[in-house]
């Protein structure tokens, strides 16, 4: 039996990666207006202290939170030499709001020790920063410097294993994987839709496998149709 359903699951990664364009074309058919981040910003420092505070909480909260914070905070010199408890009470209704304060502060000070205060343009350079993983930085360069970019957050963890373009658990190496699957100028388009696939259609413990626009390139659909 494991080998019988070592070979199905072989075919059916085979059948995903031949079909990839197809999978992202319906893709964008379904979520034509996937076209970038949720998360509000003015500029890629925005956008990276957003990202910070987006982890293990939503974009909409996030949303919520920023307008008040970046009008009190302006700058990464203001993050920087900002007073610990009183940002965890700025950004407490975003959860894990101390760790996610130390991070901010902690990011800011790389930013301007290494970077000059200026964001930069490549994940190498972001991953440099306190707090910043792959994630981050793929978010970053995709939404604030329009480059390329991977973003593996749950729903991109979830869905290509689910799809079967992948077998991995640890987003980074989810990120190596699919990079060798989805043409690389589609990288950032890809992204944008299997999240917005993820909080509307393929939505974690109740799959709306009926109407799922890419089910017959599915591994799981395969699976249980």
């Amino acid at each position: 039996m494991a080998k019988d359903y070592g070979k199905t699951y072989i075919e059916l990664y085979n059948n995903a990666v031949k079909n990839i364009n197809k999978i992202i074309d319906l893709l964008n058919e379904t979520y034509p207006q996937a076209l970038t981040t949720s998360l509000q910003f003015k500029n890629p420092f925005e956008l990276l202290i957003s990202t910070i505070l987006a982890a293990q909480s939503t974009d909409k909260l996030v949303n919520k939170v920023t307008p008040f914070l970046f009008e009190k905070y302006k700058s990464p010199q203001d993050f920087a030499n900002a007073d610990l408890p009183e940002l965890q009470e700025d950004i407490k209704s975003t959860g894990f709001f101390r760790n996610k304060s130390i991070s901010i502060i902690k990011c800011s000070r790389d930013l301007i020790e290494k970077f000059g205060g200026k964001v930069p343009d490549s994940i190498e350079d972001l991953i440099k920063l306190h707090g910043v993983g792959r994630k981050t930085a793929n978010v970053v360069i995709a939404n604030a410097f329009g480059k390329q970019g991977i973003i593996v957050d749950t729903h991109m963890l979830r869905i290509s294993n689910l799809i079967g373009l992948t077998i991995n658990k640890d987003p980074v190496k989810v990120e190596f994987d699919l990079q060798k699957i989805i043409p690389e100028d589609r990288w950032t388009d890809f992204s944008h839709k299997i999240i917005a696939h993820g909080r509307t259609i393929c939505i974690a413990r109740r799959p709306k496998c009926e109407i799922c626009p890419i089910s017959e390139y599915c591994r799981y659909y395969s699976s249980v149709k």
